[in-house]
């Protein structure tokens, strides 16, 4: 189980016993955060308070947070479901942020030769994603609105590299994927989508930091949210300088990187009692499933305060 390992082995104050001369930033291969990583402005910002940033890249949201849970990076990003996820296996984490909701930045694919065209047509079928991450919930509401029982498709979990590998391979008849690795297999593979999450998910970018970081060094987490919202409004009105950027830091393609950027939504946000609704559904669908061990109450991880 995710965290299983890492829960027994994390020290509770360790996060708050790091240094506030440092910042460790966990990231992915994409989205804001890498913008900011490229950009380099919130270097410039903490320089000014001696603080030093380190970066720390991940393969998707559940291995982050268990580096975040452990007390190995002090803040990042990741989807809707790696939250609930790590707060139900015990992670000491706090949402700070979201970014607005971007559904089209998420999808089913199938090979671009595929016989299903609907998503009735998963049934019984094989479907690989990365276990836990925003893609889970998406393929938990497409099954429901096509009228599928989850056990009724087989699941298979692999990371996005190995999961591209398996679905080039035709291994398996569909996958649940997210920008980059969405316009990667659609620009290089041919790939089909059969349901972006359009009308089924939210897909929210939350930002999270360990809790006990956030409370001891609270004006560092307030540097670095107010620094990405300026990135994201830049941003917003020049996505031709945000492919360039995201290219060079992902090592993609730019027509690649130019399609995901197009469909993201910038605008970094405080988290709203709404979005905490939204996440307790998600967590209440998963709860009931049983892929979380446990019900868990969202709100139990906002800060006390506002930063």
């Amino acid at each position: 189980m995710l965290f299983a390992a890492a829960v027994t082995g994390a020290l509770p104050g360790a996060a708050s016993a790091q240094s506030a001369k440092v910042v460790r930033i966990g990231y992915q291969k994409y989205g804001t955060l890498t913008l900011l990583k490229g950009r380099g402005t919130l270097e410039k910002r903490l320089a000014a308070k001696g603080v030093t940033v380190k970066w720390t890249e991940f393969p998707a949201g559940p291995v982050l947070l268990e580096g975040l849970n452990v007390g190995s990076i002090d803040f990042g990003t990741v989807g809707e479901a790696p939250p609930i996820f790590a707060q139900a296996a015990g992670a000491n984490l706090v949402y700070v942020g979201n970014e607005p909701p971007s559904p089209g930045s998420e999808a089913i694919v199938v090979p671009k030769g595929s016989t299903i065209r609907t998503l009735a047509d998963l049934k019984g079928k094989k479907i690989v994603l990365n276990k836990g991450s925003n893609v889970h919930y998406l393929l938990v509401r497409a099954l429901e609105k096509a009228g599928i029982d989850y056990k009724d498709v087989q699941t298979v979990f692999l990371p996005p590299a190995d999961a591209r590998a398996s679905f080039e391979r035709g291994a398996v008849d569909a996958w649940v994927i997210w920008d980059p690795f969405l316009a990667a297999a659609e620009k290089q593979l041919g790939a089909r989508v059969l349901a972006d999450g359009t009308g089924l998910v939210s897909n929210h970018q939350f930002y999270l930091a360990a809790r006990p970081y956030a409370e001891a060094q609270p004006e560092i987490v307030r540097i670095v949210i107010e620094e990405l919202a300026k990135v994201d409004e830049w941003g917003s009105k020049n996505i031709k300088d945000v492919t360039a950027i995201l290219s060079a830091q992902t090592g993609l393609e730019s027509s690649i990187v130019e399609l995901a950027a197009q469909r993201y939504s910038y605008g970094v946000k405080p988290v709203t009692p709404e979005v905490i609704r939204e996440q307790q559904k998600i967590a209440d669908v998963f709860a009931k499933l049983k892929l979380i061990p446990k019900p868990i109450v969202v709100k139990d991880a906002q800060l006390a305060f506002k930063l």
